[in-house]
């Protein structure tokens, strides 16, 4: 008896206990272990009482399945990769976590890569992934091409998701907030208090901001407003470029009465640079942002935004992912619309 619990201590102290060691503390054969801890379908029945004695042991000696050997037997990896497009914007935050809770539920271990809306850097994400494989891919594409993804997909054999609207790839569904009819409700709701309106927008490379533009355009067309060209200024979703392109238009000739921004980290920016030139917001100018990410409610004035839902687009995405990998689904691409809702507040 002493000497038994002489080796279990030995092995618990173990920096990398194997399959083998759990078999041999248990009491039970290494076969026996593996059917428990891999969930096999196998017809040898196995008592409760076993069960417990191999989970003990697992726990006792700090034993992690040796992952690599895993996937040659099973072909999966148990990894799923997210690329997103800039981990700082507050947007992102509920989709990941949304994510990564469903990938626990399903025995899944999640990888997060942040692109900052370069190319190079979506093009480097595909590479790892080519040298790292996984099971599956979420990814918030801005540059890459529906043949750059399907050399992806053919090269990995991975499911892919994306949150988009522009991808066309047969096996790569979407999740879309269907930006294009919320913009323009908001920038119609806008013409109904103000003339001037002016849009703090992206660079045409990039895909929410060519629509967003757009939408923007065909309100104030059918409200029957002109919109001159100084009107329309850049940002690239960072606070500082919409605070940069906010003191652009208040000091033109004649400064916008309301101003749309595509996303509310640049409003925010923007409604500060508006107050630190002694402008009054809304009674001067007023701001409209888009994602209704969480300062948007703590800033003074609390920020009108169009707010998008983050936790059931990570929803939709993870789901879908996992129906693919799953095999539940093998069809052609699906398009999930995950609608947005305008939010009136204080900066208009």
């Amino acid at each position: 008896m002493f000497i038994k619990s002489s080796k279990k201590k030995n092995m618990q102290q173990s920096a990398l206990a194997t399959m083998q060691d759990v078999a041999h503390y248990a009491g039970v054969s290494q076969s026996t272990v593996s059917r428990v801890l891999n969930q096999s379908s196998s017809t040898i029945p196995i008592s409760g009482e076993t069960r417990q004695k191999i989970l003990d042991a697992v726990t006792a000696l700090g034993y992690h399945p040796n992952m690599t050997a895993r996937s040659l037997r099973t072909q999966r990896t148990h990894l799923i990769a997210i690329m997103i497009a800039d981990i700082t914007n507050a947007f992102y935050h509920a989709i990941t976590r949304t994510v990564q809770d469903i990938a626990i539920r399903h025995d899944y271990d999640v990888l997060i890569a942040n692109t900052d809306h370069i190319y190079e850097y979506e093009k480097r994400f595909c590479n790892s992934v080519m040298r790292r494989p996984v099971d599956g891919i979420i990814m918030v594409p801005y540059h890459l091409t529906d043949m750059e993804i399907g050399n992806l997909i053919e090269r990995t054999g991975a499911s892919v998701v994306a949150l988009s609207e522009s991808l066309e790839h047969p096996a790569v569904d979407l999740v879309s907030g269907n930006d294009r009819p919320a913009t323009y409700r908001a920038v119609r709701l806008l013409a109904e208090k103000y003339q001037r309106i002016a849009f703090i927008g992206l660079t045409p490379d990039m895909p929410p901001g060519v629509r967003r533009q757009q939408a923007y355009v065909q309100a104030l067309a059918d409200a029957g407003l002109s919109v001159p060209p100084e009107y329309i200024q850049q940002g690239d979703w960072t606070y500082e470029s919409g605070k940069c392109a906010m003191e652009t238009l208040l000091r033109l000739p004649e400064p916008p009465q309301a101003v749309f921004v595509c996303n509310d980290t640049m409003a925010i920016g923007a409604v500060n640079a508006a107050q630190e030139l002694g402008r009054r917001v809304p009674e001067e100018v007023a701001v409209m942002g888009f994602d209704n990410i969480p300062a948007a409610t703590l800033i003074r004035p609390t920020l009108s935004t169009v707010a998008q839902f983050p936790v059931e687009i990570g929803r939709a995405l993870a789901e879908m992912l996992f129906e693919r990998i799953e095999g539940i689904y093998r069809g052609p691409q699906r398009v999930v619309e995950v609608p947005c809702q305008l939010i009136e507040r204080q900066s208009t």
